[in-house]
């Protein structure tokens, strides 16, 4: 059975940090480009960031270049991202998702080309 599994979401003032973790099972890791989707309330959910093992891709949506960090640990099977210098407009529930290697780049990471989910975790980031 296929899971993702985040954690690490929580309440945080303007400036903070926080990681989420996606435990991730079921499939053979380096078969899939890992990351994340986020959805604010009343909102599309957009494409965060992702990390592809086969070929060493990483993307970041505009929106968080430069504050946010996805890292991966083979051994653990496990997805992290470190959010940093967090804004109020960055309070959504993130999603862990999985697709094919080749969408994790610009304009390919997006909801439609995603084979897994995770349950999401709520990040909010108050004033």
């Amino acid at each position: 059975e296929v899971q993702l599994v985040e954690s690490g979401g929580g309440l945080v003032q303007a400036g903070g940090s926080l990681r989420l973790s996606c435990a991730a099972s079921g499939f053979t890791f380096d078969d899939y480009a890992i990351g994340w989707f986020r959805q604010a309330p009343g909102k599309e959910r957009e494409g965060v960031s992702c990390h592809s093992s086969s070929d060493g891709s990483i993307y970041y949506g505009d929106s968080v270049k430069g504050r946010f960090t996805i890292s991966s640990d083979k051994a653990k099977t496990t997805v992290y991202l470190q959010m940093n210098s967090l804004k109020t407009e960055d309070t959504a529930v993130y999603y862990c998702a999985a697709g094919a290697p080749g969408l994790c780049t610009v304009g390919l990471w997006v909801t439609y080309g995603i084979d897994y989910w995770g349950g999401g975790a709520l990040v909010t980031v108050s004033s």
